[in-house]
Order: structure tokens, then sequence, then C-alpha cells
């Protein structure tokens, strides 16, 4: 759980940041210009923008820091972590430099396909199964069974990222950043349905 919270925190600070510099626009726009006015290439930030875009830079540090802590502390990054921190710094700087929300909007949808690439490339190209390596010392299933749940990880992995292009481009900044938030809680939600997948295919160890 403390890992899960961890792994989210740039998430929750950009949700709280945005809705501050909502409620808050005109302070939000001051504070925006004070902070990120050299790193844009326009005169300044506009009202609309402040918010998302200090979020952003937020989400940016927070993510700064999560690495910068396992390394100094000496304990292992994920590659998935690593593979987020570059496209939010990427897809960030870039939402900040030209003051537009679609490429930070873009950002979990491509984190999520890296996801499901990862899932599909292992298995098919490398005959590994993430999900096996992973709880095969826990879980003892039948190889075919390991290759459709690792399959059904690859498909929801998809499915999130089109969802959040859905939202992102069809309703408005707000209830995106809203979604965004909301949408964590999809991932729990899929494990319990998981759980009722791996009890009619759990082998008892012999």
């Amino acid at each position: 759980m403390m890992k899960f919270l961890f792994d989210v925190l740039p998430v929750i600070l950009f949700f709280i940041t945005y809705k501050w510099g909502e409620k808050n626009a005109e302070s939000s726009q001051q504070l925006a210009n004070q902070i990120l006015s050299h790193f844009t290439a326009g005169n300044g930030v506009g009202l609309e923008q402040a918010p998302i875009l200090l979020a952003t830079a937020l989400a940016i540090v927070a993510s700064v820091i999560q690495i910068g802590y396992l390394v100094i502390f000496k304990k292992k990054v994920d590659a998935m972590l690593w593979i987020s921190f570059f496209i939010i710094t990427v897809f960030g700087g870039a939402t900040i430099y030209f003051q537009n929300d679609a490429f930070i909007k873009w950002k979990p949808t491509i984190i999520y396909w890296c996801y499901g690439a990862a899932f599909l490339i292992s298995d098919l190209m490398f005959n590994k199964n993430l999900l096996k390596m992973a709880m095969g010392g826990q879980i003892v299933m039948a190889d075919e069974i390991w290759r459709k749940l690792n399959l059904i990880w690859a498909v929801y992995f998809l499915a999130m990222g089109l969802l959040n292009i859905y939202v992102a481009f069809n309703y408005s900044q707000s209830a995106w950043v809203s979604f965004k938030l909301y949408s964590i809680g999809a991932l729990p939600v899929f494990l319990i349905f998981q759980s009722f997948f791996l009890a009619k295919h759990i082998q008892e160890p012999k």
C-alpha cells in the first residue's frame, strides 16, 4: 500500500495543485508567472493555463524527488518508474514551454501503452511472461493461463490509455484532471476481478 501511494504521489499533488489553481485563478497566474515565465515560449502565463502549468511543474518536481530519494538511499528504481519519470519530464516540459495542455493529457496514455507493450513484447518476442516472473513463486498455474492473464493485463492498459484520450479531448480540462486522479481506483477494482480469475485456475502445489 505504501509503495502504491509513493508511486501515485505526483498524480495526487498534480490534482491538489490544479484544483487550488482553479479556485484561485489570479493567484495561480501570479505564482505561475513568478516561477515559470522563464520556461515558457510566450511572454507570460495565461490565466486559463496557469493551474495546469503549476500542477505539471509540481508533478515534475515530485518525480525528481522520488527518483532522487530511491537513488540516494540505494533502493531499487523500477524500470517503469524510470519510464514514467522520463515521460512526465518530456511531456510536462513541453506543456510548460508551449503552454499547451495537450502534451500532459497524452502522458497517462503513453505510460499505459508502455505498460501494455511491455506485457505483449516480453511474451511474444522474448517468450517471457512478466506476471509469471513476478508471481510465479507464490502462484502455481498452467503456462496457458499465465499467457491469458498476461494478455488481460495488456488489454487493460490499452483500454485505460484509450479511455484517457477520450476523456482528455472530449471533456473539460477540469473534468480530465479529476478523471486522472479517480482512474487510479480502476487498478484495485481490476485486481479484485483478477482474483476471481485466478481462483479458478490456481493449482495446488505438488
